[in-house]
């Protein structure tokens, strides 16, 4: 990994424009989907792990959004 690759993964970025709703679409879905999860799952390390992962997933498509269309560049 090269300088530049940990600059730009390291850096906070703001989602900018339509990065915003694109983002909140995003965190939307996933809320609904937990929502799911929790009415329908039992408690269990299992509901855990899929609850940890659907942040993951949020987390990771939204820094897709920011990383690599640009965000605000602070």
């Amino acid at each position: 990994m090269d300088i530049e690759v940990i600059e730009r993964n390291f850096a906070l970025k703001s989602p900018t424009g339509d990065q915003v709703v694109r983002s909140q679409t995003i965190r939307s879905e996933a809320k609904s989907l937990a929502v799911t999860v929790e009415g329908l799952c039992p408690p269990s390390r299992e509901k855990s792990l899929a609850m940890t992962k659907l942040e993951e997933a949020v987390m990771w498509a939204n820094a897709a959004i920011t990383r690599e269309e640009g965000g605000d560049g602070r």
